[in-house]
């Protein structure tokens, strides 16, 4: 893949923009609303939260990706628009319809999304004029602003774009994120917008992002906390001239690029979480099948012992090999293999001659890496975390206030 900038405005056919609507209070600067939109119809696609609990948007979006075809996505953060009754819903309607006959799209064709705090009424005053002044701004070189539109507790934007080569023309995947808390596996909990210029049905594209979605934001947490809002989006437009078929090399090579780019995105998330000083990441192999490797590697990448002791930089394996066996998958304590930073702490299910001091020293790096071997059979897994440090308590106690 080559690299491009721009965001999700990278594809042919992408216009973004960004506006500061006042509903980030007491900050009326911060940009806090935003429009992605294609000048052509577009195939959609979305996977959602898990929680019961569920914003009007994600209901909305749901509706909008079962239908299959989308021209923008308008997304606002500071208000979640979660618990909010049916006014909730009304105002996702509202926002829909006057993004939609402002870009001469069927209000159906227009996906809302929110982020912020929960159980607040939308300020749809200011969302409505943000809206409208999105419009307005349309342009290709916004993606930027789209992206920095959507963060909320986060620090630092994160965009993607590259090109991918395949055999009938080159296509594009433009992205952004935002993430830092409340995440948690079965739809991290972000806001996640990709956008391409291949061609390919709604029931594809889907298929590939889900399948994007299960090895890279289903395999990342911060917190332990699933949100009301969870939302990854892909609209693909086809201005490429690309089209894509089930069974094809060029298929595969863009579900691999897709799935790339994604786990980017998720990386970036575990990083920049509330308070993290550490990126972790949780390897697991010789587990009976890959489920059961990911059963492992999430149950001790959610462990707020192992999190804690990592934010320590304490190379204290009993809590890892505890979480790796109330997991749920099946295996012999007697084969268990434990590596924290390449040192060989636990072998065979006992501890070896090690330096607690040497491994100490090597804790303190931003990155960990912990391996876990079984000899149970082939399954491997990745997860990716982040330590639970005294900042994250500070950020979530007055989040609100």
């Amino acid at each position: 893949m080559k690299t491009l900038d721009k965001g999700v405005c990278a594809p042919k056919g992408f216009h973004a923009a960004a506006v500061a609507a006042g509903i980030k209070k007491p900050d009326a600067t911060r940009l806090d609303c935003a429009m992605i939109a294609s000048d052509a119809p577009a195939a959609v696609a979305g996977v959602f939260t898990t929680n019961l609990v569920q914003a009007a948007p994600v209901r909305y979006c749901r509706e909008a990706c079962e239908r299959g075809v989308a021209r923008a996505i308008v997304a606002n953060s500071g208000n979640a628009n979660a618990c909010t009754g049916d006014q909730g819903y009304a105002d996702v309607l509202a926002t829909a319809a006057l993004a939609g006959r402002l870009i001469d799209a069927p209000p159906e064709q227009v996906c809302v999304c929110s982020t912020g705090v929960i159980g607040v009424p939308m300020p749809m005053d200011r969302l409505l004029r943000g809206v409208e002044q999105c419009a307005a701004k349309l342009s290709d070189q916004n993606g930027g602003d789209a992206a920095r539109a959507i963060m909320t507790t986060d620090t630092v934007p994160k965009e993607i774009a590259a090109e991918i080569p395949l055999g009938a023309g080159a296509v594009r995947i433009g992205a952004i994120a935002k993430g830092a808390g409340m995440i948690a596996p079965n739809m991290a909990t972000m806001l996640c917008f990709i956008t391409t210029d291949v061609a390919v049905d709604a029931d594809n594209l889907q298929s590939l992002l889900q399948k994007a979605v299960a090895i890279s934001f289903n395999c990342i947490c911060v917190d332990n906390d699933m949100s009301t809002n969870d939302t990854a989006l892909c609209l693909a437009n086809g201005r490429s001239g690309v089209s894509l078929l089930p069974g094809t090399v060029d298929f595969e090579r863009f579900g691999d690029a897709l799935n790339e780019i994604c786990l980017s995105l998720a990386q970036a998330l575990v990083r920049d979480g509330e308070g993290a000083t550490k990126f972790i990441a949780i390897i697991v192999s010789g587990a009976a099948t890959d489920a059961d490797a990911k059963r492992i590697a999430a149950s001790v990448a959610k462990s707020q012992l192992c999190k804690t002791a990592f934010y320590g930089q304490d190379a204290n394996w009993g809590r890892i090999a505890a979480a790796a066996g109330y997991s749920g998958a099946r295996f012999d304590p007697a084969g268990l293999d434990l590596h924290i930073q390449g040192v060989h702490v636990l072998a065979q299910g006992q501890p070896t001659a090690y330096s607690e001091a040497d491994v100490q020293a090597l804790m303190k790096a931003p990155e960990i890496e912990v391996r876990i071997s079984l000899r149970e059979g082939a399954g491997a897994a990745t997860f990716w975390t982040s330590d639970l440090s005294l900042d994250y308590i500070k950020i979530n106690a007055d989040y609100r206030t």
